[in-house]
């Protein structure tokens, strides 16, 4: 069966990314904050969470992990689905896969151009014969 593990990061983070674990250069932070656009989540709501960026970001690198998920066969496909918005002028959105035997991440997603300055959302289907993380 269909087990969904859904992230709006309301009261923490959630069950798929470890427990208040935001590596430097994420904030949780909603439309209201005063930080600048988005000013609502995907739904248009102001006052809902979402996870950004700081500003101080804008020339390096954040990653954000989630927990170990276990290995994908015929019956137990994988589907990421999130919403996103890109506002930078150079930045860009990755989405990597971590196997558990294997020290490098692959990229499997990313925008970088097209889509700013607003809410777009994407689905991602992962394949894995072992333990991994994306």
């Amino acid at each position: 069966g269909s087990s969904w593990n859904n992230c709006d990061f309301e009261t923490n983070l959630c069950k798929v990314l470890p427990e208040f674990n935001l590596e430097t250069g994420w904030i949780r932070r909603n439309g209201q904050s005063g930080m600048g656009p988005p000013y609502s989540d995907h739904n248009g709501n102001e006052s809902a969470y979402f996870l950004s960026l700081s500003s101080e970001m804008q020339s390096s690198s954040a990653a954000l992990r989630t927990n170990v998920f276990l290995p994908t066969d015929g019956e137990h496909l994988c589907q990421v689905r999130f919403h996103y918005w890109v506002s930078q002028m150079s930045g860009t959105l990755m989405v990597g896969l971590q196997k558990h035997s294997d020290d490098t991440v692959t990229n499997i997603w990313q925008v970088s151009g097209e889509g700013r300055n607003q809410w777009n959302v994407n689905t991602i289907t992962i394949n894995s014969t072992e333990k991994y993380e994306v």
